[in-house]
């Protein structure tokens, strides 16, 4: 039985695997791949050391320093996906969509979030046809058209600015009057004369034929409903936590991220560590997520000397 499994590949999992391999702790990191959400970004500005690196650079780092350091104490157990956590006679055991099973003493989660999908009627029907999910794939086929994104947190306004490079123009609809992003981001994009932003709105149905040719949105200042034309729709909504498979082991929240104590990370079951984007963290970033990682090593570290 090893002493650890990580759960997750992202800044979290991988910050976690590499204090692990330092500590001597015999570990085993299951992950779909190495990277995290932020794989897909154009741009990533707050990484601290590097003033701008893109989402794949990022993750190719990653691997370098899991290679350089895991030797035989870390082992990766890559394309595979946690299915089931449960507590077992002396520790626990993950049991992965391929029907493998992992075994140790103590466990990190480190499962990250997945894009959360626009609820509206037509969102459906349209997507991959006008509605996506990622500005870094599909932007550049709506060079020279008028799109929209969904969402005021950093993730909407770093797209806007992305496809306002080839876009015609862009309207940002977000449904809060505050925004979320960052305020220098905010400022960038409001600075660029093909940028509207319409705040304290809702989408209500995504319009179109074959392909996507506009957007209703509510106004809720006015309760009155407009139609935008536009023939993309790149969603950043914000993310739903991938906790699905430890539902039943442990306390969640009302939208289902791990309760974790800030302190330490740890979760509602001894043995049992969370960081990250799964969890009930205040603030959801890549930084943050590094340090709960860390912060959570440096625990497990000492819980599993004790035993």
């Amino acid at each position: 039985m090893n002493d650890l499994i990580i759960i997750g590949g992202g800044p979290a999992g991988v910050a976690a695997s590499v204090y692990a391999a330092r500590k001597r702790l015999q570990t085993t990191l299951i992950a779909e791949e190495i990277g995290g959400q932020s794989t897909v970004s154009e741009g990533i500005e707050n990484w601290i050391g590097t003033p701008k690196i893109h989402g794949a650079e990022l993750a190719k780092l990653f691997k370098t320093h899991l290679n350089a350091v895991k030797g035989d104490i870390v082992t990766l157990a890559l394309g595979e996906r946690v299915t089931a956590l449960a507590k077992t006679e002396g520790g626990f055991t993950a049991t992965t969509k391929a029907g493998k099973e992992y075994h140790a003493r103590a466990v990190l989660i480190a499962s990250g979030a997945g894009r959360r999908k626009l609820d509206v009627p037509g969102a459906n029907k349209f997507e991959n046809k006008g509605v996506t999910y990622c500005a870094s794939c599909d932007g550049p086929l709506f060079s020279g058209q008028d799109v929209a994104v969904i969402g005021g947190g950093n993730a909407g306004f770093e797209t806007a600015l992305q496809l306002l490079a080839y876009a015609k123009s862009v309207t940002l609809i977000h449904r809060h009057k505050e925004f979320k992003a960052d305020a220098v981001t905010i400022l960038k994009a409001r600075a660029h004369a093909n940028m509207r932003i319409i705040a304290h709105a809702e989408p209500t149905e995504v319009m179109g034929d074959a392909f996507v040719t506009g957007l209703k949105y509510l106004d809720k200042e006015t309760d009155e409903v407009h139609e935008l034309s536009v023939s993309g729709i790149f969603v950043e909504a914000g993310v739903l936590p991938n906790t699905d498979f430890v539902a039943n082991l442990l306390t969640l929240d009302a939208i289902k991220r791990i309760k974790a104590n800030a302190r330490n990370q740890r979760t509602s079951v001894d043995g049992v560590w969370a960081a990250g984007d799964c969890t009930d963290e205040l603030y959801h970033q890549n930084n943050i997520a590094a340090g709960d990682g860390v912060k959570a090593l440096e625990d497990i570290y000492l819980w599993v000397k004790k035993r």
